[in-house]
């Protein structure tokens, strides 16, 4: 008879700007719910980070809009019951890189990368690095991932739908 396998609690997170909230942010909530039995926190970016990284200007909700629908979309995922805690993120890599009891990051395969970098910076604040889940795209009708970038220019739905 073997030993009992231990099974590793996790207290995961998820940071974005969820604005607007489309299929593809669902995903990530899932992964996060999926495997954060300890918890689940998700950074969402304050008014002010959310116009800096973006690549492309766009209209992005106000925040406390962006808390209500995050808050709503994960209650409706959520099928585990997990403890869920929404935080204001002010910096790139904010509550990932100096928040001692998160574990573990969900993200996409575009922001798979800056894990190394969140990692080297834990690692400098002398805490562990986090392990990285890596949610997939949520595809459109169209074969091309869904994003809030394309919503707001008016090409899909939140769901991935041509709009037309």
């Amino acid at each position: 008879m073997g030993l009992p396998v231990s099974w590793t609690r996790m207290y995961v997170a998820v940071a974005g700007t969820f604005g607007p909230l489309h299929d593809g942010h669902r995903t990530l909530f899932e992964h996060a719910l999926r495997f954060g039995d300890d918890g689940v926190v998700v950074a969402l970016t304050s008014d002010e980070l959310a116009v800096e990284t973006r690549t492309q200007p766009r209209e992005i909700p106000a925040f406390d809009d962006r808390v209500r629908q995050v808050t709503d979309a994960i209650e409706d995922l959520d099928e585990w019951d997990r403890d869920i805690e929404v935080r204001e993120l002010t910096s790139e890599y904010g509550i990932a890189e100096d928040d001692p009891e998160i574990d573990a990051l969900v993200v996409s395969p575009e922001t798979a990368p800056e894990l190394e970098a969140i990692n080297d910076r834990r690692r400098e604040r002398g805490l562990d690095p986090l392990s990285g889940i890596v949610a997939p795209y949520a595809l459109a009708a169209d074969g091309e991932r869904i994003s809030s970038t394309r919503i707001v220019a008016g090409e899909i739905d939140e769901h991935g739908a041509s709009i037309e």
